[in-house]
Formats: structure tokens, sequence, C-alpha cells
């Protein structure tokens, strides 16, 4: 759904910080949190793709990258019946 190839006005990239893993620690809890579910069987790869390619499309691209990856967590917690409340 949020498939932007091929899409044009979105601006020059902003490399200045392409070395940098993690721009804040929450960013990082995020990666860990996502390791450990995945790694525990909750979901798998291709479900927290599908989840992160369901957010409304404004909210995808106002998001930064891990901001939608905290989403498609989120999402998939609810949709797993593990939490009813993110």
């Amino acid at each position: 759904m949020n498939d932007v190839g091929g899409m044009h006005g979105f601006g020059a990239i902003d490399t200045e910080d392409a070395g940098a893993t993690f721009h804040h620690e929450w960013e990082a809890r995020v990666f860990a949190i996502n390791r450990l579910l995945l790694k525990a069987g909750i979901y798998n790869l291709d479900e927290f793709r599908d989840a992160i390619e369901r957010m409304e499309p404004a909210d995808y691209l106002d998001a930064s990258y891990y901001e939608r990856w905290l989403a498609g967590v989120e999402r998939l917690l609810v949709e797993k019946g593990i939490t009813d409340n993110v």
C-alpha cells in the first residue's frame, strides 16, 4: 500500500547521518524488542513488514524509520491478542 517507488517530489535524501544506526535510545529499544518478538515466534518477518505497510499512507510518510517499526510491532501485538492497549 505504501510503496512510494516511482513517485517524485519527496526532496533530496539527507545523507548527513547515514552512518548512524540509532539517533535516539528509544530506537535501539524498538529494534531489540522486535528482535526478541521475532526470535520468540510471536510473529515472523513477513508479518512485521506487512504490518508496517498497512499503516495509513499519511502516517507512513510522516513517520521516521523506527516510528514505522514501532507502529508495526504495536499493530502485531494487538492483532495477536498479546495486548489490547498500546
